[in-house]
């Protein structure tokens, strides 16, 4: 066996459907599109989720629920993280921009911080919003909160 003998598996393949090649072939005349309507005329493409005529699924199916324009999405960080970036970079203030610096927020983000962990440090914590159990925990520890 070489590179000059191979061939497909049996049946494996087909040789392609030769429409619009006259009457003798049994596909030519109307070449498989039918008598006139849309399909039949060159340029024709339905749109996205036509079903010909009947009611699409998208606007058969029933629709519920609410989605508010003016809803806020906050990034939330919790205290266990500020606390772990405060023991490992000796910081005194903790902002947006070193939180960004870190990777923990992006730069269009809002951010919450959130309750969950123990918070010993003495820092200043400048966010958009605080949990209340957050805030308390902050102060707790002899820090300060600043909200942007």
């Amino acid at each position: 066996m070489n590179l000059s003998n191979l061939k497909p598996a049996a049946g494996s393949t087909k040789s392609r459907k030769r429409i619009g090649r006259g009457q003798g072939s049994g596909r030519g005349g109307t070449s498989t599109r039918g008598h006139k309507g849309a399909g039949s005329r060159s340029g024709h493409s339905t749109k996205i989720g036509f079903e010909g005529g009947q009611m699409p699924l998208q606007r058969r199916v029933p629709k519920f629920g609410f989605k508010n324009a003016n809803r806020v999405e906050y990034n939330g960080v919790n205290l266990d993280v500020l606390q772990a970036l405060v023991e490992k970079h000796n910081l005194t203030v903790i902002d947006f921009d070193t939180l960004k610096a870190h990777g923990l927020v992006s730069k269009n983000d809002l951010v919450k911080v959130l309750g969950r962990g123990e918070f010993n440090a003495k820092v200043e914590v400048k966010a958009h919003a605080f949990s209340a159990s957050a805030q308390k925990a902050i102060e707790a520890a002899g820090g300060s909160i600043v909200k942007l």
